[in-house]
């Protein structure tokens, strides 16, 4: 009997899309004196190659699970529908009642967003070898929380630098709450990852067992997050290791996802079935790299004016002025980003009612 597989798809693989996004930039960051400088900001390439390139287009991709494949958008036809009119609505309302409030809203649960991403990606290493032990399931889980959520505590406690989406997204805790709050987290996140440490080292050293996917994703994780949040206070850190580490994997999983199923059924899987396999890729990204160009600009001529350079100087455009034209534009603008939030909850559970064919199209086994 074959012994389960460790990857995903293979070691070479998962290393360069799922493990490296996680360490690279933060290696990068370190070496490099000025991307790590405190206050250091993004600069227009940077922006292009990270905001545009990784973190928005990952958004778009979550199109080719949803609305771009005809089987799956007539199966789940009235959510996909719903759910932008519910984000839109909801957020029109917040916005309307505090656009702080609305920001500081889409930037919790954005967190939760990335947090439960890499829940899901050591669930699927763990999947992936037929572990079934609840108490390793459970703390898995705690593990990744620990990792992201001990930073996040820390940047309530002490301002930094950079910021979510705008200046004042988190809210900040009393200063009088920090000494004691500190220290527990710190305590949780040591004693946390401690305590997954020591089961991956009995479980290799008393049944012989190592999932070096799982593993590795929780190490990566908490590397990243410390480094990027705690260590560095730098925009450019923070972007880095924050989005790469989140975007590249999303983007490397919709395309196994998607490029299995388009080769498992030619011509009814998705739009760009008909294409030479060997265009697939270079279509697949270049729409989403024209999807957030587009976006990003929109949302630069009309809001932010940050980066002139990238979208152009459009002094004589119109530029919304008032409570309620921005609670109506900003909370649209944002959509795309509201509506992958809350349908990434939903696409990638592992059960076969749910999504009949995920485990198949991804891990290449059946449910």
């Amino acid at each position: 009997m074959r012994a389960p597989s460790r990857w995903i798809v293979s070691g070479s693989f998962d290393l360069a899309w799922i493990l490296a996004p996680g360490l690279l930039p933060l290696l990068f960051v370190a070496l490099v004196p000025s991307f790590r400088a405190e206050g250091a900001e993004l600069l227009a390439p940077g922006f292009l190659l990270l905001v545009v390139g990784v973190d928005v287009a990952h958004v778009y991709s979550t199109l080719y699970r949803t609305y771009l494949d005809p089987e799956e958008f007539s199966r789940r036809r009235f959510t996909y529908l719903g759910v932008p009119f519910v984000c839109l609505t909801a957020g029109v309302l917040l916005h309307r009642a505090s656009p702080l409030g609305f920001w500081r809203g889409l930037a919790y649960l954005a967190v939760l967003h990335f947090v439960r991403q890499q829940i899901g990606l050591v669930r699927l290493y763990a999947r992936r070898m037929g572990e079934r032990s609840r108490l390793d399931d459970r703390l898995d889980r705690a593990a990744v929380y620990a990792a992201t959520l001990y930073p996040i505590l820390w940047w309530h406690l002490h301002p930094r630098a950079f910021s979510w989406f705008v200046p004042g997204d988190f809210l900040a805790l009393s200063a009088s709450w920090a000494p004691g709050l500190e220290q527990v987290g710190r305590w949780a996140w040591a004693g946390t990852l401690g305590a997954f440490a020591l089961r991956q080292a009995w479980r290799w050293r008393r049944e012989g067992v190592w999932n070096p996917g799982k593993t590795g994703v929780v190490a990566v994780t908490a590397l990243s997050w410390y480094g990027g949040i705690v260590v560095f206070n730098s925009d450019i850190a923070f972007t880095a290791t924050n989005v790469v580490a989140h975007g590249v994997p999303y983007l490397a999983l919709i395309w196994l996802y998607c490029s299995r199923k388009w080769s498992g059924a030619p011509g009814k899987a998705s739009w760009l079935s008909w294409i030479s396999a060997g265009r697939r890729i270079l279509a697949f990204y270049g729409l989403l790299f024209v999807l957030a160009y587009v976006e990003e600009g929109v949302w630069d001529v009309l809001v932010w004016r940050d980066h002139p350079g990238l979208f152009g100087a459009w002094p004589s455009v119109w530029r919304p002025q008032g409570e309620r034209v921005l609670a109506v534009l900003v909370p649209l603008l944002a959509l795309p980003q509201a509506v992958h939030y809350v349908l990434d909850a939903l696409i990638w559970r592992f059960d076969p009612k749910a999504n009949p064919g995920l485990a198949e199209h991804l891990l290449g086994v059946k449910a």
